[in-house]
């Protein structure tokens, strides 16, 4: 090293770049539902739905509470939407494509819980719409706008 070269510089505690412990719980949860599918289309097609649930029980109560009645209008309002989980949270998909899916707050670590969609949902308005909704609580307003949502986003 020459004089004008500086040694790199040593970070304490987390440096950059790295995961959370959250962001590789939700990587695990990830690789075991890839390995369920991969050995096969009947270990693929487990029981989505109580996975589901189990996700949504193992929840905090404000978060469970939530995901509960997400979980309710979205089978309500789309039933051929099929639970699983996608990352280890709540999700709903159409031919094995994941269209929304439940974030809580307490996963991430976040102030709100999140409903979201994919890029396979038909929600397009323009050049630009939203993809992701914050959620403190459920008005009736916003349940029927949320199954307002699903429906367009299967259609």
């Amino acid at each position: 090293m020459n004089d004008t070269q500086k040694p790199p510089k040593r970070t304490a505690g987390r440096a950059s770049g790295r995961f959370t412990d959250e962001e590789r719980a939700a990587m695990r949860d990830r690789a075991q539902e890839l390995k369920a599918t991969a050995r096969g289309p009947r270990a693929g097609k487990a029981d989505g739905e109580g996975d589901v649930l189990a996700k949504i029980a193992e929840m905090p109560d404000a978060d469970r509470v939530m995901a509960e009645r997400l979980h309710a209008i979205i089978k309500a309002s789309v039933p051929a939407l099929a639970p699983r989980t996608w990352y280890g949270m709540p999700a709903y998909a159409k031919d094995g494509n994941v269209i929304c899916f439940f974030q809580s707050a307490h996963k991430f670590k976040t102030r709100y819980a999140t409903l979201g969609f994919s890029d396979k949902a038909n929600l397009d308005d323009g050049a630009m719409w939203p993809t992701a909704f914050a959620l403190t609580e459920l008005t009736a307003a916003d349940e029927a706008r949320i199954a307002a949502l699903v429906q367009q986003a299967v259609s």
